[in-house]
């Protein structure tokens, strides 16, 4: 009986080791199947970047994705031969939740690297140093005033802060600095907190417009704020120079140090320093830009015509962001706009294709788009109804740009060569590339023959990337 007990316990503390085991190797693979790095965004063949709400970083300017941030990003995507994803937030409480949580594969802002922070991410090498500065507001008849009599009404030493009110964002490198700052003083600085929708430029903005008393921002993004008002003072540093730097995970070291060879490659090219000076040295630019309709941190429109789009992409049943890439990709939104073929307007139609929907003046931008509109209505009946709504219309906007006879045609070769023809990403969109080479377009299915179908590729692709911008900054 003794023997048999010792057998039976004997079985269950194997079966248990057994399951121990089997549970390990499955957390194992679990965490082997979720680790993002380099190898794996490439076979995704996208790079997911997320970067703040900001007025230098990315951001709209008269329908044109722009941004430091975003083209550098631009630039490194297509060194690793991928595309771009652009996530952009205002909570920078959560960066390293979306970055560890793989919601995104690298943070592409300004962040300050401090020794917090890089518990929670692996950091590139810096791309900037800067200084924390106060932004504070010259008294109201300055100009009126001498130095010495201006400076006795600012703070011009930290000490000066005891007792005065602060706002910035909480997890903000601004907020603990300001904790610090208290602590080494041995007194109290009245921090208030804001919401995390105000960017450092809207409290900026607010201490110009004497809504607050003061902020703190990077000296970089001070100075270039600055620009646009004439009544601030940000002379006073409150913290030693600071490296400034993107973050990856740590569990993606393929991927940071991809970035980080790259960067150094780049960082002492004429690229490189125009680049810069481009989104920090350049104030009258930003001036224009932060004072226009059109800049997505400003303004709340892509161009002076949405309210036209907003309209007639009802009558499509699209978005009416998608209608509006398109424009910007046929004449950006230049409503004088011609091609040497004859093509008019914003929408870029020909006179004969408009004649077959009405009698139009397509200089006036309202009846161009009518014209326009009702083209891609007829375009898009073409095609099957069982046809996926995006890819239906990719189809579209296809045959817009070269006729739906080509695109008829890159559906009968992908078909043909095992390929989905209701599908356009990576099916239908490469067989039309491939019209332009003597095998494809003699084939006996094609009935067109030759067109330069990379154009209509990066025609299609150019407009879906400009959608997914638009619908980071405008509403739907």
């Amino acid at each position: 009986m003794r023997k048999l007990s010792y057998i039976l316990l004997l079985a269950i503390l194997v079966t248990i080791s057994g399951c121990h085991d089997h549970t390990s190797k499955h957390k194992a693979q679990k965490n082997v199947k979720d680790t993002i790095d380099l190898p794996q965004i490439l076979k995704r063949d996208t790079l997911v970047a997320l970067t703040a709400f900001s007025s230098t970083s990315y951001f709209i300017y008269k329908g044109q994705a722009m941004g430091y941030e975003y083209e550098l990003l631009k630039k490194f995507t297509e060194h690793l031969g991928v595309n771009l994803r652009m996530v952009v937030i205002r909570d920078m409480d959560s960066i390293f939740s979306y970055l560890n949580n793989n919601e995104v594969d690298l943070v592409a802002y300004a962040l300050t690297v401090t020794n917090s922070r890089k518990k929670e991410a692996a950091f590139t090498v810096p791309l900037q140093y800067t200084e924390q500065v106060l932004v504070q507001r010259l008294p109201d008849n300055w100009r009126n005033m001498t130095r010495d009599n201006i400076d006795k009404q600012l703070v011009t030493n930290v000490v000066d802060l005891i007792g005065k009110d602060v706002y910035v964002k909480r997890g903000s490198p601004y907020y603990s600095r300001l904790v610090n700052l208290m602590s080494e003083l041995g007194d109290t600085i009245n921090i208030h907190v804001v919401n995390q929708d105000f960017t450092t430029e809207e409290l900026i903005s607010k201490v110009a417009e004497g809504e607050i008393p003061y902020t703190v921002a990077d000296k970089t993004i001070a100075d270039l704020a600055n620009s646009g008002y004439d009544n601030l003072d940000t002379r006073l540093k409150i913290s030693f120079p600071q490296r400034l730097a993107w973050a990856t995970r740590k569990s993606s070291p393929k991927l940071i140090a991809e970035l980080n060879s790259w960067l150094e490659s780049i960082k002492n090219t004429s690229y490189y320093n125009i680049l810069y000076n481009k989104y920090y040295k350049n104030r009258s630019r930003y001036k224009q830009m932060a004072s226009s309709d059109f800049f997505s941190h400003s303004g709340t429109s892509i161009s002076p015509y949405d309210d036209l789009f907003k309209k007639a992409a009802k009558e499509l049943h699209w978005d009416w962001r998608l209608l509006a890439a398109q424009v910007y990709q046929e004449s950006r939104f230049d409503p004088w706009a011609e091609s040497w073929m004859g093509a008019v307007g914003l929408m870029q139609i020909m006179p004969e294709t408009a004649g077959m929907y009405g009698d139009y003046d397509l200089w006036e931008p309202d009846q161009n788009i009518e014209a326009g509109v009702q083209h891609l209505k007829w375009l898009y009946t073409i095609f099957d109804n069982d046809i996926d709504s995006m890819d239906h219309i990719k189809f579209t906007l296809a045959s817009y740009n070269v006729g739906p006879g080509h695109v008829g045609d890159a559906r009968k070769l992908a078909a043909k060569y095992g390929k989905d023809p209701n599908k356009w990403d990576d099916n239908v969109s490469e067989m039309i590339i491939l019209k332009s080479e003597k095998k494809y377009y003699t084939d006996p299915v094609v009935e067109h023959g030759y067109c330069r179908g990379i154009e209509t590729f990066n025609y299609v692709k150019s407009i879906m990337e400009r959608y997914e911008h638009y619908k980071q900054f405008f509403e739907k």
